[in-house]
């Protein structure tokens, strides 16, 4: 274990700490994301069309960062859009196999079911505001 300064805490213990911090992030992310279907009758239109995708990005950029805690924020980010974007556009292959695995629901949930040019740039939003927020965050925490 190496100790940085007396005030600061050991390196190993501060990247445990990010980790479970990404893993509540994720897991609120995604029961905000389940909520916001399950409630959608109770939201303004424009909320409940969208926060479904913007959340499901959100929550693939917690898990990446969750994965390279000790990266900076630039390989998270690239990969939350190459992974949203790849099964966005994998939705253009329709197939019997995998419409059948798009019809369960876990399978909806991970993989959508069409096509749409707006999830592009709902996952786009989704990225940005999960970037800001962890930078905040880690702003804030890093100065105490």
């Amino acid at each position: 274990m190496i100790l940085l300064t007396k005030e600061q805490k050991p390196i190993n213990h501060q990247y445990r700490n990010m980790r479970i911090a990404y893993l509540i992030a994720i897991v609120i992310t995604i029961l905000l994301g389940l909520a916001s279907r399950k409630f959608s009758h109770l939201l303004l239109s424009f909320v409940a069309q969208n926060a479904g995708d913007i959340l499901w990005a959100m929550m693939v950029y917690f898990g990446f960062r969750l994965l390279l805690v000790r990266k900076n924020t630039l390989p998270a980010i690239v990969l939350s859009f190459l992974f949203s974007f790849g099964i966005e556009f994998s939705q253009l292959y329709q197939e019997d196999w995998i419409n059948q695995i798009r019809g369960t629901l876990l399978g909806a949930l991970v993989l959508g079911k069409g096509f749409l040019t707006m999830d592009l740039i709902r996952y786009t939003a989704g990225i940005i505001i999960a970037t800001v927020l962890d930078k905040v965050v880690l702003r804030f925490t890093l100065r105490r």
